[in-house]
């Protein structure tokens, strides 16, 4: 009965999809979006990995971020049942400092565990494709946290999102859509401020958010000890992993973010093994601290990161790149997938005034590097106003995408999809454009929240080139999405081949007076 429940649920869900994806092909608008993006087929070289991964196209899928060095991992379940890593991909740009996303307004990219469900898939974005990582989850609620919108997304351009390439969101978009045709409700998203590993502890033991990350930790280990998405939960304040009904129980426990926890236990098993993984890496972190292991430098000033895959095909880029990091798993000299737009800057220090010191950026009107902030400023004037006014991109889940009813008509529950779903905060008045900011335009929170900045483009179009990562320029045609904004489209593009946990009294992290809130004071 229950195989037969699971069937039918995965054909409906095919049925579904499918008939938004018609109803979306039958407006003319549409058509060119949905049709060629959001229903794009998991590319052949990718489908023969799934194959020799004993894997099937349809399985569940997991996708994990590590900040530091900037890579994001899909795994997909294979045909034992157990999780492992499909592909590893760069990531083009990110935002904000390590540490978890606070308030509105802080670029922090966010950090800890949110599901994603089918209505927060948006095939209509303004960034290629894009999906809502659902932040803020009950654990970022019970902390008073605020911010919306925050996405993985194309275009290579953050303001507290993690950004890939148009090419690499593809893949990712075609994969989730995929896995939700087989059946799966929603996809879990583990997002963390740099692998898990005692070298990194050790690195960044003096930080403020050292609790927090030890508390993520426990589901990484968690993770990775199993091969199985985490059972996520919080009360207290905190995470809470892989929690089932405790010995005696009638029921299973009932939890709430900002409540006391219930009696609840963890797999014998499970917990077991995490509780040795956890000793290994203490003990390990140990030996590093006291042979000497120097902390990690200062990031003061520089606004979030960029894999060395990218920054080391562009001129200056070798400047931005940590080179204190030693675990990229793909390595810079390797093909770059997928084109970067005129507008990508590099994470380097900015002056009191918020201007790049050095080399940060291309000009889209030359392809050319900008040598100093003040010369920015001179000859991008023209591409700040036209990328100003660019049309807000509404990179949500809309009423006419063939994902946003979803969840509500097939009775889907992640614990975290109701997220996309929220109504946005009030609108601020953003803040003047400086010539420090993109030149292609700015990312879909700060669109969101910049209501000057929604009727421009629907006069307008400007043609947008992108820089080709062999070195070469490229020139693309400036398209526009069915909401207006603009984004290029690539010429030719390339393809890639636990008993009860601990009180965390301290893992709400210490913003200090040099934290990224009193650093800018932009919008995410």
């Amino acid at each position: 009965m229950l195989i037969r429940r699971a069937h039918m649920r995965a054909l409906a869900t095919s049925a579904a999809l499918a008939a938004g994806v018609l109803l979306a092909g039958c407006n003319a608008e549409q058509m060119g979006m949905v049709g060629d993006k959001a229903t794009r087929p998991i590319p052949d070289k990718l489908l023969a990995e799934i194959e020799a991964k004993n894997m099937d196209k349809g399985s569940p899928m997991l996708v994990r971020v590590f900040k530091q060095e900037s890579e994001l991992e899909v795994w997909k379940q294979d045909r034992t049942g157990r999780f492992a890593l499909l592909k590893t991909y760069p990531i083009c740009r990110w935002s904000g400092d390590l540490g978890p996303k606070v308030k509105e307004g802080d670029r922090q990219a966010p950090e800890g565990f949110y599901s994603i469900g089918p209505g927060q898939m948006n095939p209509n974005s303004g960034y290629y494709l894009s999906f809502n990582t659902g932040f803020p989850n009950a654990y970022d609620r019970a902390w008073g946290r605020t911010g919306a919108q925050l996405m993985v997304h194309g275009d290579c351009s953050s303001r507290g999102c993690y950004a890939m390439t148009d090419e690499q969101i593809s893949e990712i978009y075609s994969l989730g859509r995929e896995s939700f045709f087989g059946g799966q409700t929603a996809f879990q998203f583990q997002a963390y401020p740099f692998r898990m590993t005692p070298q990194n502890f050790a690195r960044y033991r003096s930080n403020p958010n050292i609790a927090f990350w030890k508390m993520l930790k426990e589901g990484n280990d968690a993770f990775e000890v199993t091969k199985q998405e985490v059972k996520v939960n919080f009360c207290e304040k905190k995470y809470v992993f892989d929690a089932e009904r405790a010995p005696g129980a009638t029921r299973d426990p009932v939890f709430s973010a900002s409540a006391k926890c219930p009696p609840y236990t963890m797999p014998e098993d499970v917990a077991q093994a995490v509780e040795e993984k956890k000793r290994s890496d203490e003990l390990k972190t140990a030996q590093l601290v006291t042979g000497g292991a120097a902390p990690a430098r200062s990031r003061a000033g520089i606004d979030g990161g960029m894999h060395p895959v990218f920054a080391s095909k562009l001129p200056d880029g070798n400047a931005a790149i940590d080179k204190d990091v030693t675990d990229y798993t793909i390595s810079a000299n390797s093909s770059a997938p997928g084109t970067v737009p005129g507008h990508a800057t590099l994470p380097l220090p900015k002056d009191k005034d918020g201007n790049v010191t050095t080399v940060a950026s291309f000009s889209p009107d030359t392809n050319a590097p900008v040598a100093t902030a003040a010369a920015q400023r001179t000859t991008t004037s023209t591409a700040v106003a036209n990328a100003n006014a660019s049309a807000s991109d509404k990179d949500t889940a809309s009423s006419g995408s063939f994902f946003s009813k979803l969840k509500e008509s097939m009775g889907f529950k992640g614990s975290e999809t109701k997220q996309a779903e929220a109504t946005p905060e009030p609108a601020k008045p953003a803040p003047k454009a400086k010539s420090s900011e993109p030149k292609g335009g700015k990312s879909s929170i700060e669109k969101s929240n910049d209501p000057s900045q929604t009727k421009a483009a629907e006069t307008k179009s400007t043609p947008a080139r992108v820089i080709a990562l062999d070195g070469k320029q490229n020139q693309t045609q400036a398209k526009s999405d069915n909401s207006g904004s603009v984004f290029p489209t690539p010429v030719a593009p390339a393809t890639s081949t636990a008993s009860a946990q601990p009180s965390m009294s301290g893992s709400a992290p210490t913003v200090s007076g040099n934290a990224f809130d009193n650093r800018w004071s932009l919008r995410n």
